[in-house]
C-alpha cells in the first residue's frame, strides 16, 4: 500500500509540474524572438547603413563629377548669356538710331527731349505765343504732353544728379504751361458765354474733347437758387452745387486728362525713402561675382531691382517772362491756383493714422479730374452799334469756396454745404474693386483720402459720385498689388521663339503670348481694354499699357512691403530666370507648391520638355531643385506627401540649370534651344524678372 501510495504521490506531483515547464518554454521562446528581432534590426540597420553609404558614395561621386565640369559649365553659360546680350544690344541700338533718324526726317515740331536747349526754346516760344483759338491751343498741348512722356522716360533712366534735376525742372515747366494754356482758352470761351445760352437751362455749357483731354465748361448766368445738379451727359461728368453757389456769379470747369502730371509732381516732391532688403539690394554685378553665372546680363535683366535715386527738386520761382509788363507775367500756375483753393478748405478731423496716399500701395488710374470754380469773366453786352466788354489782364480768377459764399448763407445755417461730383469710370481702365477717391492737397502736393464723403458706386453703370468741401482735383485709385501673390503660373513653348506665359492671380487671370520680341495680352475682363487686349507690342510698351489700365502683375523693390512672398536667395532666383529664358523654346516651366518648403537658399519648380501648343499633361511634369551653386532633378513629385531633397535616380548634379535640363532633352529640343531668337530670350527674361513668379506666388 505504501509503495502504491508512493507511486500515486509521484504521479500527482508529476501532474503539478507541467505549468512551470510551459512558462519556462514560453520565456525561452520570447527570448528567442527578442534575439531574432534584435538580429533583424541590426541587419536592417546594417543594410540601411550600407545603403546610406552607397548613396553617400554616389552623391560624393556626383558632386565630384559636378565639381570637375563646373568651370566649363559656368563658362558655357556665361558665353551664351554674353552672346545673347551682345546681339540684343546691337538690335536695340539700331532700333534707337532708326527712331532718331525718322524723327529727323519728319522735321517734327516736337523737340528732342534729350536736347535741353531745344526743350527750353519750345517752352519759351509757346509761352509767348498769343494764340487763343481752342483747336490750335489743344494741338500744342498735345505736343507738350508727348514731350512730357518722353522726358519722364528719360528721367526714369537717368543716373546723373544734374540730368535728373534738369528733367524734373522741364517737367514742372511744361506741366504748368499746359495748365496756363488751358486757362487762357477757357477764359476766352467764358467771355462770350452770354452769347451761347442754352434755351432749357438758361445757362451756358459746352464740351471740348480731343485724345488727351475732355474739357467741360458751365457758366451760371441765370443764378437759379433751385439748381442743384448738372450733368454733361455726353461725357458722363457732373457736379452738384450748394444753394449759395447756385446764386453766385461763377463758372465751373471740369477737365478730365488721360494723363496724370500731378502724381508725377508728387513723386518728385516726395521721393520715396527705401531701405533695401536682402532680396532687393542685390545688383547684377554682385550676382555675376557671387554666382559666376550672370556675367554679361543686360541692364534690363533685373528691372526695377535697383533702387532709383531721385533727387528732390527745389521749389521753382515764378515763370520768368521776357516781357514783364505783358500777359505772360501774369501766369497763375496750376499749383498756385490749387493752393489758393486749399487755403480756405477747413481741415477735417483725421480718421486714419495717415490720410496721405502711399503711391506705392495705391496707383492712380484713368488720369486726373480737375473740378474747379472761377469768377465768371465780364460778359460782352451791346450798346447801340457797339459791343462793350470790360477787359482784365488777370486771367481766370479762382472762386474761393466757402469763403466767398459766406455772405449768401442763411442766418440759421452756420455751415456751408459741400459740393458734389459724379464721374463715369474711364473707358480705358479696369477697376477690379470699387475705386478709391483721393483729392489733391496742393499745399504739400500730395493725394489724400480724407475730406471725401457720401461715396456711392454704381457698378452696373460704372458711375461714382461723392461730396467734397470744395471743388478740387481728384483721382480714382486702385491697390497696386491687388492681384498678388499669384495663385499659379506657367511658361510653356508654342513653337520656335514663341511661348505662352499664363498667370492665375488673386483677382484675375491673364496670359501673354510671346512671339520674338512682341507680346500680346489676353484677359478674361475685356471691358475698356480693346486698345490693349489682342494687340502686339514690345515688352516695355505692354508693361506701360497694362499699368495704365490697372492690369498689374509687375513687381518692384517696394512690393515686398505690401505682399506676402517666399524669401529666396536672389542669386538662385535671378539665375533661374535667365536660364529659363534660354530654354523657353523647348521646355515648359510651372509653379510648385514645394517652392515654399525648400528653404531660402533653393527654388523648386516643375519642368518638362514640351514642343506643341497643347497644354502640358499633368504626368509629364518633373520637379527640379535649383541653387546658386548646384541644381538637381528631384525624385519626389508635386503630389508627394512631404518634401524631400533626394535626387532622381539615374540623374546627375550640375552647376547650371541648363546643363541639368540638357541631360534629358531630345535632339529636337536641343536644336530649339540653340536656334532661339535673341530678342525672344530677352523678352522672356524681362517678363520673368519684372514679375518674379518664383518669389511672389502663393506660399500655402
Amino acid at each position: 500500500m505504501s509503495f502504491y501510495g508512493y507511486q500515486t504521490a509521484l504521479v500527482f506531483k508529476a501532474v503539478d509540474m507541467p505549468p512551470k515547464k510551459q512558462k519556462h518554454k514560453k520565456n525561452q521562446k520570447l527570448k528567442k524572438q527578442r534575439e531574432e528581432e534584435e538580429r533583424r534590426q541590426i541587419e536592417e540597420e546594417e543594410a540601411l547603413q550600407a545603403e546610406r553609404e552607397i548613396k553617400q558614395r554616389e552623391i560624393e561621386r556626383l558632386e565630384l563629377k559636378d565639381l570637375e565640369r563646373r568651370d566649363n559649365e559656368l563658362e558655357e553659360l556665361r558665353y551664351l548669356l554674353e552672346k545673347n546680350q551682345i546681339a540684343v544690344t546691337e538690335l536695340k541700338r539700331d532700333a534707337e538710331e532708326n527712331v532718331q533718324w525718322e524723327r529727323y526726317l519728319r522735321c517734327d515740331v516736337q523737340p528732342d527731349p534729350e536736347d535741353q536747349r531745344k526743350v527750353n526754346s519750345f517752352i519759351t516760344f509757346w509761352r509767348d505765343d498769343t494764340e487763343l483759338k481752342t483747336t490750335e491751343v489743344l494741338k500744342q498741348c498735345h505736343i507738350a504732353v508727348r514731350l512730357v512722356e518722353e522726358i519722364e522716360d528719360l528721367l526714369k533712366k537717368a543716373t546723373s544728379p544734374q540730368k535728373i534735376q534738369t528733367y524734373q525742372e522741364s517737367l514742372r515747366s511744361l506741366q504748368e504751361l499746359i495748365y496756363f494754356k488751358h486757362n487762357l482758352t477757357s477764359e476766352e470761351i467764358l467771355k462770350s458765354a452770354n452769347k451761347n445760352i442754352d434755351i432749357k437751362t438758361r445757362n451756358f455749357q459746352t464740351v471740348i474733347k480731343d485724345e488727351n483731354i475732355t474739357m467741360c465748361l458751365w457758366a451760371n448766368l441765370c443764378k437759379n437758387p433751385s439748381l442743384k445738379l448738372f450733368n454733361f451727359e455726353e461725357v458722363g461728368l457732373g457736379f452738384k452745387l450748394s444753394k449759395p453757389l447756385a446764386k453766385s456769379n461763377i463758372a465751373v470747369r471740369v477737365i478730365h486728362t488721360r494723363y496724370d502730371h500731378l502724381s508725377m509732381i508728387s513723386r518728385i516732391t516726395h521721393p520715396r525713402a527705401h531701405t533695401t532688403s536682402r532680396r532687393s539690394s542685390v545688383s547684377s554685378d554682385q550676382i555675376l561675382r557671387d554666382s559666376s553665372v550672370q556675367k554679361g546680363e543686360d541692364d534690363d535683366g533685373i528691372p526695377e531691382q535697383k533702387s532709383k535715386k531721385v533727387l528732390s527738386i527745389q521749389e521753382e520761382g515764378k515763370t520768368k517772362d521776357p516781357n514783364p509788363g505783358g500777359r505772360g507775367s501774369q501766369i497763375f500756375t496750376q499749383m498756385e491756383a490749387l493752393k489758393a483753393e486749399s487755403q480756405v478748405i477747413p481741415q477735417p478731423i483725421t480718421r486714419h493714422a495717415s490720410p496721405v496716399v502711399d503711391l506705392m500701395e495705391y496707383t492712380p488710374l484713368g488720369g486726373v479730374f480737375y473740378y474747379e470754380m472761377f469768377h465768371l469773366p465780364h460778359q460782352a453786352y451791346t450798346v447801340g452799334q457797339y459791343v462793350m466788354q470790360q477787359i482784365s489782364d488777370k486771367g481766370l480768377q479762382v472762386f474761393l469756396h466757402p469763403t466767398e459764399t459766406s455772405s449768401f448763407r442763411d442766418n440759421e445755417d452756420s455751415t456751408c454745404p459741400p459740393v458734389g461730383a459724379s464721374v463715369t469710370l474711364p473707358d480705358r481702365v479696369v477697376f477690379f474693386e470699387p475705386p478709391h477717391v483721393a483729392r489733391l492737397d496742393a499745399t504739400c502736393e500730395q493725394w489724400r483720402m480724407d475730406g471725401i464723403s457720401d461715396i456711392a458706386y454704381e457698378e452696373a453703370e460704372a458711375k461714382l459720385s461723392f461730396s467734397m468741401e470744395t471743388f478740387q482735383p481728384f483721382v480714382l485709385m486702385q491697390k497696386t498689388y491687388l492681384n498678388l501673390p499669384f495663385q499659379s503660373w506657367e511658361l510653356r513653348p508654342l513653337g520656335r521663339s514663341s511661348a505662352l506665359f499664363t498667370i492665375e492671380g488673386a483677382l484675375f487671370n491673364l496670359s501673354i503670348t510671346i512671339q520674338g520680341n512682341q507680346c500680346m495680352l489676353q484677359l478674361e475682363q475685356e471691358r475698356g481694354l480693346s486698345h490693349l487686349v489682342g494687340k502686339w507690342m514690345s515688352t516695355p510698351a505692354l508693361k506701360k499699357a497694362m499699368l495704365d489700365a490697372g492690369v498689374n502683375i509687375f513687381v518692384d523693390e517696394y512690393t515686398e512691403n505690401y505682399v506676402s512672398s517666399c524669401n529666396k536667395d536672389p542669386l538662385a532666383e535671378h539665375a533661374a530666370y535667365n536660364q529659363m529664358a534660354l530654354f523657353a523654346s523647348a521646355c515648359a516651366f510651372s509653379r510648385s507648391k514645394w517652392n515654399a518648403k525648400c528653404g531660402a537658399e533653393h527654388v523648386v519648380l516643375q519642368v518638362c520638355e514640351h514642343h506643341d501648343p497643347s497644354p502640358v499633361p499633368k504626368s509629364s511634369w518633373s520637379l527640379y531643385l535649383l541653387g546658386a551653386q548646384r541644381s538637381k532633378k528631384l525624385e519626389m513629385t508635386e503630389d508627394s506627401e512631404a518634401f524631400s531633397s533626394e535626387h532622381h535616380p539615374n540623374s546627375e548634379f550640375h552647376s547650371t540649370f541648363i546643363h541639368l535640363l540638357q541631360d534629358s532633352l531630345s535632339p529636337d529640343g536641343l536644336d530649339r534651344t540653340k536656334t532661339s531668337y535673341c530678342m525672344f530670350i530677352d523678352t522672356i527674361q524681362s517678363l520673368l524678372h519684372s514679375t518674379r513668379p518664383l518669389v511672389y506666388s502663393e506660399t500655402i
